[in-house]
């Protein structure tokens, strides 16, 4: 396994740190929070986790961890494997992911253009939305060469230093780029932070001048990546549109040269046909 590979399987779900008024709001069901949060730990190559497992990610009391996914099995969202004490995700969430993949649009208008950039530049082409600190795939196109980095629809890469993540970010209020950036400033080592620090600023002026948001290594080492972000419709949020692939299939000089006219060009049409350019 590439190391690219190790980055995106070991990734960790971060547990929710809610507000003191998020707390205090006497709307907010606390119970019903901490059963999402438990199912938002499974990561796509997670097929079984223990109670302990879970705790640790979700930052709960074992006890209470084990109240939950009794409560989720019953339910359907959680299966338990006896032999192995563990459990995996159930058909119920099934029918939440389809759901929302379901009204989509932007997926089935973008995938035959992101594939024609795939096959052009032999990278991988990435649709993306936010989910807390890390950005999660909801389509992706592959090129020739795309497979060393063993990425697909449901893997998460790191917000604040993938160029998906930065796309998002230099597309929202100035609000919400901070207050995520805050958040991510807790979960990386101290001695990396001013680098990532700047290179969310970078992205800023990137985007400005070149009109696509950079990682060059920033992610990870052996990866460069450009991307841009698109505005779906439907009252979601901004999504980001990438193409990335190891420095030795695209080089910082191929993406920018060739890739990045055909990527703005790409989020730009494809804006047109959702009727949210302008």
């Amino acid at each position: 396994m590439t190391t690219a590979r190790k980055s995106a399987a070991t990734a960790k779900a971060a547990p929710i740190k809610k507000s003191a008024s998020i707390q205090e709001d006497r709307h907010f069901v606390v119970a019903l929070a901490r059963g999402l949060e438990l199912l938002a730990c499974f990561r796509q190559r997670d097929r079984l986790l223990g109670n302990q497992e879970l705790a640790q990610r979700c930052g709960l009391a074992k006890s209470t961890v084990s109240r939950l996914t009794f409560t989720l099995t019953k339910l359907g969202y959680l299966t338990h494997v006896e032999e192995a004490g563990k459990y995996g995700l159930g058909t119920a969430t099934l029918s939440l992911g389809s759901a929302m993949l379901g009204r989509l649009d932007i997926r089935k208008l973008a995938h035959p253009l992101m594939q024609e950039l795939a096959d052009f530049s032999r990278c991988l082409v990435s649709l993306a939305s936010r989910d807390r600190l890390s950005m999660i795939f909801i389509d992706t196109a592959r090129g020739s060469a795309a497979v060393t980095l063993s990425l697909d629809t449901g893997s998460r890469i790191q917000l604040i230093t993938s160029a998906t993540g930065r796309a998002y970010l230099a597309a929202v209020s100035e609000q919400v780029r901070n207050k995520a950036v805050e958040g991510a400033r807790h979960k990386v080592d101290a001695a990396r932070w001013p680098d990532i620090e700047r290179g969310v600023a970078q992205a800023l002026i990137d985007l400005h001048q070149l009109g696509v948001c950079c990682s060059f290594g920033d992610w990870h080492h052996d990866v460069n990546s450009i991307a841009v972000a698109v505005r779906p419709g439907g009252g979601l949020p901004p999504m980001a549109i990438s193409c990335g692939a190891p420095a030795s299939i695209g080089s910082r000089e191929f993406l920018l040269k060739e890739v990045r006219p055909r990527l703005i060009a790409l989020a730009a049409g494809l804006e047109k046909a959702l009727g949210t350019s302008g």
